[in-house]
């Protein structure tokens, strides 16, 4: 090292023991609140818990140490995953066909909502209105100020539930959709729903689901069932997906058969197909196209270079 580039004298840095340093981090680490001291007191979020198993399993080679550059060819394990999780959140949720694409919650919204106009422009139509009741998830109007449309408000009743006789009032012919959380904010559950459905469809409107609180009725009904056509999850609320700061949250939407061909491409599918409506796609990987091998994947090919070219 030249003598130009050399200190001439020690960095102030404080002298203290190791023993010292462990129990000044120690006792920092004790201080923050984490999910082994209680649970997030976020709105919907309290009911999301992670068990340190799915973070073990989620670090796994196989899983960790894949780039979502790599050719499908060397990737049919994890391909396999994610059809295999698409099929399981159609099941739960009563919906036909799912994308995995949408990597938060919020743009899980914003994916729903383009499905919603994607479906009605194919009809030669397009509805300005998207109503949305008070006792909605807060983030439902700024996405569908996002997606174009205009964000019109319905009112609850006394029970604290969708008042029907107002939403009847506001339905017309320029009403694209509902977006509607069920259970509610209020944490209950939306008695008049098979009403509320038949009403939106009356128009030709569509009924988005936001998962916020789908952990309340997981295993018990189906927003499928309940006759919504568009449904968004959280994967940090109801499933084990780590939660917050920018992370790894996951924001899935299934549809019922009739907006199957609108889904994001590209996606992993048994056997190859295409969707030609699809609406494109709301994040950057997925970008080969993703084909399960019909039969038992092949070997892995050889990672050894060319004679004379540089490792």
């Amino acid at each position: 090292m030249p003598a130009a580039h050399l200190s001439a004298a020690p960095p102030a840095l404080p002298e203290v023991s190791e023993r010292d340093l462990v129990a000044h981090f120690s006792r920092l680490t004790s201080r923050n609140y984490s999910v082994d001291h209680g649970a997030y007191p976020l709105g919907s979020c309290t009911m999301k818990y992670n068990p340190k198993l799915c973070d073990t399993v989620a670090a796994l080679p196989g899983l960790a140490a894949c780039h979502p550059g790599q050719p499908a060819e060397q990737v049919q394990g994890w391909l396999a995953l994610l059809w295999s999780l698409e099929q399981a959140l159609c099941r739960v949720t009563g919906t036909a066909a799912a994308t995995l694409q949408p990597a938060a919650g919020a743009q899980g919204e914003l994916t729903g909502l383009l499905l919603m106009r994607a479906w009605h422009g194919s009809r030669g139509r397009a509805p300005r209105k998207v109503l949305i009741p008070d006792s909605a998830h807060g983030t439902n109007p700024a996405s569908v100020t996002m997606a174009g449309y205009e964000a019109v408000e319905v009112p609850s009743d006394a029970r604290g539930q969708v008042d029907l006789d107002a939403l009847r009032r506001l339905v017309d012919t320029d009403t694209a959709g509902l977006m509607l959380t069920n259970p509610n904010t209020v944490g209950l559950f939306e008695t008049d729903i098979l009403d509320i459905a038949a009403t939106i469809h009356s128009v030709d409107g569509l009924l988005y689901y936001d998962g916020a609180n789908l952990n309340a009725i997981l295993g018990v009904v189906r927003p499928g069932d309940m006759g919504f056509d568009i449904v968004h999850l959280n994967l940090h609320k109801t499933f084990a997906t780590p939660h917050g700061g920018g992370g790894p949250g996951a924001g899935p939407v299934a549809v019922s058969e009739r907006l199957a061909p609108f889904l994001p491409g590209r996606c992993p599918v048994r056997p190859p197909a295409t969707r030609p409506l699809r609406v494109g796609r709301p994040g950057t990987f997925h970008r080969a196209h993703p084909r399960l091998a019909r039969q038992r994947p092949r070997p892995r090919p050889s990672l050894r270079l060319p004679p004379g070219q540089r490792r």
